[in-house]
């Protein structure tokens, strides 16, 4: 048997003015920690982000058909795909492959013209929208202790970025499985930022 590239947190959040999505960066096989600079938030159009939790070779797959996809809804239609539109397009494609699935689990987050949205999406396709926080991975247990206890709706990405922060940091203080650089990434009406490295890890240092 092959062993893959598993284990992770990933968080999204829904702020007033857009969505916040964070992860961390370690990969394991097993015990083994494969890699410390895993990506595991992808960028799928201008205003439109994936994180992905499982198989690594599984999600950089979905990431590229996604992408693609998008740009042709965009070139033919001249406008871009909705968030909602993107999520539903993932979801079939994970949907039609239920009998050999994509092992992994997603978080799609983004802002169109009806405002900030965030999806999580199984294995097989199931679709949630979700309206405040959302966790996944083997660290997601911890990181939800956080979320749900600091999460405010009237927070701006800025705040929602430190507490992406927050909730990612405790959990690699918990799972074996998460750890090394946080990522984050900021979605508003502006576009798609991706925070510097080292502002994260100024905030990090001083939790």
């Amino acid at each position: 048997m092959v062993e893959v590239f598993k284990g992770t947190t990933t968080v999204g959040i829904v702020c007033k003015d857009g969505v916040v999505l964070a992860s961390e960066s370690r990969a394991t096989m097993g015990h083994f920690i494969a890699s410390t600079t895993a990506q595991k938030i992808y960028q799928l159009a201008e205003r439109v982000g994936l994180t992905t939790a499982g198989v690594v070779g599984d999600a950089q797959s979905i990431v590229r058909m996604i992408q693609v996809e998008s740009r042709l809804y965009n070139m033919q239609r001249g406008e871009p795909m909705t968030v909602k539109g993107t999520a539903t397009l993932l979801s079939n494609v994970l949907a039609s492959r239920r009998y050999f699935p994509f092992m992994v689990q997603l978080l799609l987050g983004g802002v169109d013209k009806k405002g900030p949205k965030l999806f999580s999406l199984d294995a097989l396709g199931g679709q949630i929208e979700e309206h405040k926080v959302v966790a996944t991975g083997s660290g997601s247990p911890t990181a939800y202790g956080v979320l749900e206890a600091l999460y405010d709706p009237k927070m701006d990405v800025e705040e929602g970025a430190k507490l992406g922060i927050r909730a990612i940091h405790n959990a690699i203080k918990r799972d074996s499985a998460s750890g090394d650089v946080i990522q984050v990434v900021k979605i508003t009406g502006d576009g798609y930022e991706v925070a510097d490295e080292s502002s994260v890890e100024n905030i990090r240092r001083a939790l």
